[in-house]
């Protein structure tokens, strides 16, 4: 039940705190940070909207639009701020969906299509496959898709980590090695043949075999 890498982001429309957005249109340019949570008032979501808005910063430095989405209405997230902003010291500075017809979730194939009902009446455990990370490029592509248990909250340390291979990889021909940070060496891609890659890295690169090739990520 999820949309694989590579498959354009679905299209919709939906009511937000931030007033009525066309997906689409709202990416626009940028890239987008689409992330869902199961239920409103909610302790281990209440932590990460608050930490995620504490990174909105980080993320406005890439490019990087966020987008929160619940099944629950509209007024409810707005109530649910109040919370977030006295408990986690920062309330959502991003828009959030109001899911209430479950069209979203069934779109990003998060809940079954055959969902319906009064969305007041589900509990966290009904919605806990809306707990996913979508992230969407400029060219309204899906780049990666995380998918977390109730009980475990998002590292957006590690969303940020990702982004900036995503960008750096969308930008030059090359591959982030396993923990990869920002300024460390990353390996050219192997769609790159050697004649290739003495032109764009005539200085050479670190071959401990022959299908490794270590260079300075590019600027």
């Amino acid at each position: 039940m999820t949309l694989p890498i590579g498959a354009t982001a679905p299209d919709f429309e939906a009511e937000t705190t931030e007033g009525k957005i066309k997906f689409h249109d709202w990416i626009g340019n940028s890239w987008a940070l689409l992330f869902s949570h199961p239920k409103d008032f909610t302790p281990v979501c209440t932590t990460e909207l608050g930490a995620l808005a504490k990174l909105k910063p980080e993320f406005d430095k890439r490019g990087v639009k966020l987008m929160g989405l619940s099944v629950d209405p509209v007024d409810r997230h707005s109530k649910w701020s109040e919370d977030i902003k006295e408990t986690q010291g920062t309330a959502p500075n991003y828009p959030m969906i109001g899911d209430t017809d479950f069209n979203v979730s069934k779109l990003y194939e998060m809940l079954p299509a055959s969902t319906s009902g009064d969305p007041l009446t589900r509990t966290p455990a009904d919605n806990q496959t809306v707990r996913n990370v979508f992230i969407i490029g400029p060219d309204k592509k899906i780049k990666l898709v995380l998918v977390y248990p109730m009980t475990t909250g998002r590292n957006f340390q590690e969303i940020l980590r990702v982004i900036d291979s995503l960008q750096l990889t969308a930008k030059h021909r090359v591959a982030t090695p396993a923990d990869w940070s920002q300024g460390e060496d990353v390996i050219i891609a192997g769609s790159v043949s050697n004649d290739e890659a003495k032109t764009i890295y005539p200085q050479g690169w670190k071959e401990p075999k022959p299908y490794i090739r270590i260079v300075p990520q590019p600027k």
